[in-house]
């Protein structure tokens, strides 16, 4: 079986976002990066594919040289091999992003490189555009199963399912197939220090897609209207003081 996960470089969503002046982009000049939480379960899913399964796992990302940190970070969990497909580091819409990993995926399979599982994050943390796994599935004429929660492989069939509103929904497709997964799929793994060091050690592939217009025409970015929340604590002969202290040892404010 083999495995490809794309993934996106995007800013810590514990940090405080703020943009530039024109509005057209996130000021990163105070802030960390990392992949989406719901890519960090595809990451630690198809580790266990491959676990169980045997095969290749590969991981992909559109993005800047930068970018080659959230790669390694990938490998440093058990993936083997690594993709970035090089941009100039300006924002790629959905359509074009996933032009770009068709072509790549072209490549690959030129290459004699084919894929049993094309795995994404259910959307990203940033943009949360939840269309480029399925622009891709579009594009290679290939079934497709948005927000999953379980997977199970036997054979050449994916058994997977995802929660709604009113339950849960169990589907079957045949491989190969495309996937997006959300949070919660699974808990993902810490890196280990040996597999940091490996990962350090790997060779980076680079495809370098030519800037494309797909299409969408960005007006400005909007932050949300920020809310302020209150809290009262209610008690007598000092317990609330105490109460108080915890809390702010939990927020590791002390």
């Amino acid at each position: 079986m083999n495995v490809l996960v794309c993934i996106k470089r995007v800013p810590a969503t514990a940090g405080q976002i703020t943009l530039t002046p024109d509005a057209q982009e996130i000021d990163t000049r105070y802030l960390g990066f990392t992949i989406s939480p719901h890519e960090e379960c595809a990451v630690e899913e198809a580790v266990r594919l491959i676990e169980t399964h045997g095969g290749m796992t590969t991981v992909l990302t559109l993005g800047p040289e930068a970018a080659i940190d959230q790669l390694r970070d990938a490998m440093a969990l058990g993936i083997e091999r690594a993709i970035l497909l090089e941009s100039d580091g300006r924002e790629w819409d959905p359509v074009a992003t996933a032009a770009a990993i068709v072509e790549a995926i072209a490549v690959e399979r030129a290459a004699g490189r084919t894929y049993d599982i094309l795995m994404f994050g259910n959307e990203s943390a940033d943009s949360a555009g939840y269309q480029v796994g399925i622009r891709v599935a579009d594009a290679l004429d290939l079934p497709c199963l948005a927000g999953i929660k379980a997977l199970e492989i036997a054979g050449g069939t994916a058994r997977v399912r995802r929660q709604t509103e009113s339950g849960w929904e169990t589907a079957e497709l045949s491989l190969p197939a495309v996937l997006t997964v959300k949070e919660g799929l699974n808990l993902p793994r810490y890196p280990s220090l040996p597999g940091r060091l490996k990962a350090k050690k790997k060779e980076i592939e680079r495809i370098k897609p030519e800037w494309r217009d797909g299409g969408l025409e960005k007006v400005r970015l909007k932050l949300p209207v920020q809310t302020a929340h209150t809290v009262e604590m209610l008690g007598k002969n000092g317990d609330v003081g105490a109460e108080m202290v915890e809390l702010f040892q939990r927020l590791r404010l002390l």
